[in-house]
């Protein structure tokens, strides 16, 4: 895969991302499919701050889509921490029978928002050649 299609593809991911944080996270814990998206016991304070945070998030992604290069960091920020909060809800569910629902649910989709970032963002000797000389200040 080239490097122009590689970061067209990031920029697919990350506008699919930012629009799925942005506006069917509440969907899918409310209307769609709550028993794989909403852990009990229901707690609208929980769902209030896990929203307003992936809300945010979503909106910083879509602006990195314009730029990937240029926002890096928030990029594997999102892929790292989707892959390590997958891991801590995959051992939580597995731990109770009645949230066994999220290992088909959020767990996998948090999966496959790491997964696609980590392979079409483009590791640092490539990124390198990209960048563009700091300004020195006067």
């Amino acid at each position: 895969m080239t490097a122009a299609t590689r970061l067209r593809n990031l920029r697919v991911v990350l506008i699919a991302v930012g629009l799925i944080f942005v506006f069917a996270v509440y969907p899918l814990m409310s209307v769609v499919w709550p028993s794989g998206w909403r852990w009990q016991p229901n707690q609208p304070e929980y769902e209030q701050m896990i929203l307003g945070i992936y809300t945010t998030l979503g909106i910083f992604l879509l602006i990195a889509s314009r730029n990937p290069l240029q926002h890096l960091s928030l990029i594997w920020f999102t892929a790292w921490s989707s892959l390590v909060h997958a891991g801590i809800m995959a051992v939580q569910a597995l731990q109770t029978p009645a949230e066994h629902a999220h290992l088909l649910g959020d767990i996998p989709a948090l999966l496959i928002v790491a997964l696609l970032l980590a392979i079409f963002t483009p590791r640092a000797p490539a990124a390198e050649r990209a960048k563009v000389p700091a300004a020195h200040p006067a």
